[in-house]
């Protein structure tokens, strides 16, 4: 029996229960998410880990007694990551010699004080700016070498990205900004509707479709900004200071679908400076002046 110290809400208790229960009902042979907790038939590498599962919105389940196997893919590698961006004037090293993994199904924080790569490195991993040296791996795939129209594409169809300040574009309703990202793929207007409709209700804003990001809250229009991000169904989630320009009622709240995604299996990396969030999260990777200290 798995030792668990849960909190006295029923409702809690119930969601942990069902959390813990689909765990036991996953066939080893099936290959699910690490918030699923199921193994790739594919490799036989054992990974065995004891973890503190954060779940259920700051409900913690300690798994202490009994380590759970199951095998972990690296959904993100980077190898030896340097960025330098150079002027005629100055030179400036923004990231030296990271390395990180990222296994399949993680909630990863990143955490430093302004101007120490934060931004730079999420950007790298995005596939929305290179590094000057080293190897980036999305999902086993190596991407240094791909093309600008196959790495669009690849970008497209795995990756999800939301942003402090949220990108919503103006002059569109929601449903039109959720449905941009399916515009680059070969699929009709009719499901591309559908497809919009569907993210929308699953963050709760099924009543503002029609509504424009200057008649939404600032939670309202990240919980646009991240249904616009996972419309494409990506892999990975990239999130830059998603509750940065958030009160602390907003901030909570999309954190608690950041939660809720990832324990549907979303890989999710989020850039944070508040530590409080961070701890919410399985792992915080720390930075200072462009290296990993932790």
């Amino acid at each position: 029996m798995l030792p668990a110290k849960i909190g006295q809400n029923h409702e809690k208790q119930k969601h942990i229960s069902d959390i813990m229960q689909q765990k036991k009902d996953n066939p080893p042979e099936t290959r699910r998410s690490v918030g699923q907790i199921c193994p790739n038939p594919d490799t036989k590498q054992i990974v065995t880990l004891s973890l503190s599962v954060r779940r259920s919105f700051g409900t913690e389940i300690a798994l202490t007694e009994r380590n759970i196997q199951y095998i972990m893919e690296d959904m993100i590698k980077m190898e030896g990551i340097t960025r330098i961006y150079r002027t005629k004037e100055v030179e400036t090293l923004a990231l030296e010699n990271v390395n990180l993994e990222v296994k399949e199904g993680e909630f990863v924080s990143v955490m430093g004080p302004s101007g120490c790569g934060k931004s730079t490195l999420l950007n790298i991993m995005g596939l929305l700016d290179l590094p000057t040296t080293g190897k980036v791996l999305i999902n086993g795939t190596e991407t240094s070498r791909m093309k600008d129209g196959p790495m669009a594409e690849f970008r497209n169809e795995t990756l999800g990205f939301v942003f402090q300040s949220f990108h919503l574009v103006n002059s569109l309703n929601v449903l039109d900004n959720v449905e941009m990202p399916l515009l680059y793929r070969k699929s009709t207007e009719k499901s591309r509707r559908e497809i919009a409709r569907e993210v929308l209700e699953k963050v709760g804003l099924s009543a503002r479709m029609r509504h424009f990001p200057s008649q939404l809250s600032g939670g309202q229009c990240q919980r646009v900004a991240i249904a616009r991000a996972l419309v494409g169904n990506p892999k990975i989630l990239l999130a830059d200071e998603p509750t940065g320009n958030l009160d602390s009622k907003m901030g909570a709240e999309i954190m608690e679908l950041l939660m809720k995604l990832n324990a549907e299996g979303t890989t999710i990396v989020m850039v944070t400076h508040d530590e409080h969030i961070a701890r919410e999260t399985q792992r915080i990777m720390r930075f200072f002046d462009g290296r990993r200290i932790e």
